[in-house]
């Protein structure tokens, strides 16, 4: 049996602390799998706080071959992040998680699994099915979360649990057909891509994980993209 190659898009803003803990913690894990290789594409949005310089000297420590960097003028957006990190995938597979520690890399091995079992197009994480939960949170991230699946859901009637989770595994192929479709490009793009994949007949299925937030930084999540969230909603229940 050939070795498969998983390509990691990594978007990064402000995340010195986090981003060798999270590289670390990728190779412990998928090191220990037969017959896979992996490659992480930093998406670097001019973090303020030195993420870039981190991020170099990890590839000096892992090697150009582990370790890609694509360095962004400023915060461009988390899909637009994935898009460009996108180009410069060269795996079968592609996961799409955060940096910040709350998606946690054990986690890659039952998305491999669980996507070898069905060949499904995309395996995505559920915070809101058995086996999963969060961590961390205060009332109000609860309730924010809660709320924009709690829409999406009533106003879009997907079959899945968790539409707002960015820890994902997508064959790479299916990704970019689907990025071709998606028009969001911030906090929307999460439930967006999930809702038209389905639309297309695309197979998906659910991996439980425990969600915990982050231990250094801060979210990144605003009212700006509160509200581009909303407006994704409306747009997606015009258009499908």
């Amino acid at each position: 049996m050939g070795y498969e190659l998983y390509s990691i898009i990594l978007p990064t803003y402000n995340e010195r602390e986090n981003l060798p803990l999270i590289l670390w913690m990728i190779n412990k894990y998928l090191g220990e799998l037969e017959n896979i290789l992996y490659e992480v594409i930093i998406v670097e949005d001019n973090s303020p706080d030195g993420t870039f310089q981190v991020a170099k000297q990890m590839q000096e420590l892992y090697g150009e071959s582990k370790i890609k960097i694509l360095r962004r003028s400023g915060k461009l957006g988390l899909g637009s992040a994935y898009v460009e990190g996108l180009k410069l995938a060269n795996g079968k597979f592609v996961f799409l998680m955060d940096a910040d520690l709350s998606h946690h890399p054990k986690y890659m091995v039952k998305f491999i699994e669980k996507q070898r079992e069905n060949d499904d197009d995309i395996i995505s994480s559920t915070r809101y099915a058995l086996g999963g939960g969060v961590a961390g949170w205060d009332f109000k991230r609860i309730l924010t979360s809660r709320g924009a699946n709690l829409l999406a859901s009533l106003l879009l009637n997907p079959s899945f649990s968790d539409l707002t989770g960015s820890y994902r595994l997508y064959k790479k192929e299916i990704l970019e057909r689907l990025m071709n479709e998606v028009k969001g490009r911030a906090y929307v793009f999460q439930m967006e891509v999930l809702v038209r994949a389905e639309k297309l007949g695309y197979s998906i299925s659910e991996i439980p994980i425990i969600f915990v937030d982050r231990i250094y930084g801060q979210s990144k999540l605003g009212v700006n993209e509160i509200i581009s969230y909303i407006k994704g909603i409306w747009t997606l229940c015009c258009e499908l």
